[in-house]
């Protein structure tokens, strides 16, 4: 079990980590959280490379403290005709319903694993905190990277995964419980009854390895950060809580399910991109069952959907939206997300109330 100061190895001033979430967010929650104190990331895994030296720009003309770029390693399988086939097949009678033509489908994705051309974008800009998901890179590559004297995190959502990555040398695990939203981590396997949850899966993890374990899914408040501290966690990383920040780039369509009693609903779906991720339950995920085995490879299988999406939301509906939620939404609140981050590192002991009003604070999370 790790008992260092996991302050220093983030170089924040708090264990709070904002979670890298894709499609909701850019620089500017992550800007946001970092001038808080906390560890604001930024996804990478949707972004070109001149857009993520864009984003990067903008956080480093901003603030001067760190941040954590974030993203995926998943191993590109060839482009399947026949399953686009399958799953066009499927999606056609949405697209008739929408009065809409099935797009002919495309060998291109819009989530690209890390690789050397995206360490030749960001290299110059000497990241601190590098995190990925779906496991690590090759290893010429993490051997480059590990070079940098950076700080290297990797989600693991079971403790085979985590003894996995601690052998390749991380620095440290996000343990990814089964109620965070989003993608799931999950790499070594694609079974999803091995997913446990948040409480389960930190002390097993923290108690057999010596890194630190930053705790993720279904934190979303003070209890919820120092439970997961009680259990062996160094540090937290919430996502959902930020969702309705005011620096979130979260949808009109998507805020308001959060606010809604749907988001009591989540599943498990790999309908949205082909890989299980964690989402509010809307018409696709009722009517074509939440996991299906028609759906194409990741991450091929978001273009049909992101077709879909667009054209159901400029009618105004999420039929098709990968609404992205945690199983704990509770913490949501609509204020700054550097006002958010101070709020929970108050409310958790980590400093003086004192330290943000003089009257007592408006939220209470």
């Amino acid at each position: 079990m790790y008992t260092g100061n996991i302050d220093e190895l983030l170089g924040c001033e708090l264990p709070i980590i904002q979670a890298p979430m894709a499609g909701v967010q850019d620089s500017e929650l992550a800007i946001a959280v970092c001038q808080a104190g906390g560890l604001g990331s930024l996804p990478c895994a949707m972004l070109s490379a001149d857009g993520m030296v864009e984003e990067i720009k903008l956080i480093q003309r901003s603030t001067d403290k760190p941040f954590n770029l974030n993203f995926f390693c998943h191993s590109m399988p060839a482009f399947d005709p026949e399953k686009q086939q399958r799953w066009q097949t499927t999606l056609s009678p949405y697209f008739q319903q929408l009065n809409a033509e099935l797009p002919a489908a495309e060998n291109g994705a819009s989530r690209m694993p890390f690789s050397h051309d995206i360490a030749d974008a960001i290299e110059p800009f000497h990241p601190r905190v590098l995190s990925f998901h779906f496991g690590l890179p090759e290893p010429d590559l993490l051997k480059r990277i590990q070079h940098w004297d950076c700080t290297i995190l990797a989600s693991a959502t079971t403790l085979q995964e985590a003894h996995w990555l601690e052998a390749r040398g991380v620095d440290a695990i996000i343990a990814q419980g089964v109620e965070a939203g989003g993608h799931r981590g999950m790499f070594l396997s694609q079974d999803t009854s091995t997913q446990i949850s948040t409480t389960a899966l930190v002390p097993q993890i923290a108690q057999q390895v010596r890194v630190p374990v930053i705790a993720a899914g279904g934190i979303a408040d003070s209890r919820g950060i120092q439970a997961a501290l009680m259990l062996g966690a160094s540090a937290v990383q919430l996502g959902t809580a930020y969702l309705l920040c005011t620096e979130a780039k979260t949808s009109s369509l998507h805020r308001a399910a959060i606010k809604s009693e749907r988001s009591q609903h989540t599943a498990l779906t790999n309908l949205f991109s082909g890989r299980p991720a964690r989402g509010i339950v809307n018409r696709l995920m009722s009517e074509q069952g939440y996991l299906s085995d028609s759906v194409a490879d990741f991450p091929y299988a978001a273009s049909e959907v992101t077709a879909l999406r667009k054209l159901a939301e400029s009618q105004g509906l999420d039929d098709f939206s990968p609404l992205w939620c945690g199983q704990n939404p509770s913490g949501c609140v609509e204020i700054s997300a550097a006002e958010l981050t101070l709020l929970l590192a108050c409310e958790s002991g980590m400093i003086d109330c004192q330290y943000l009003h003089d009257e007592p604070y408006p939220y209470s999370i």
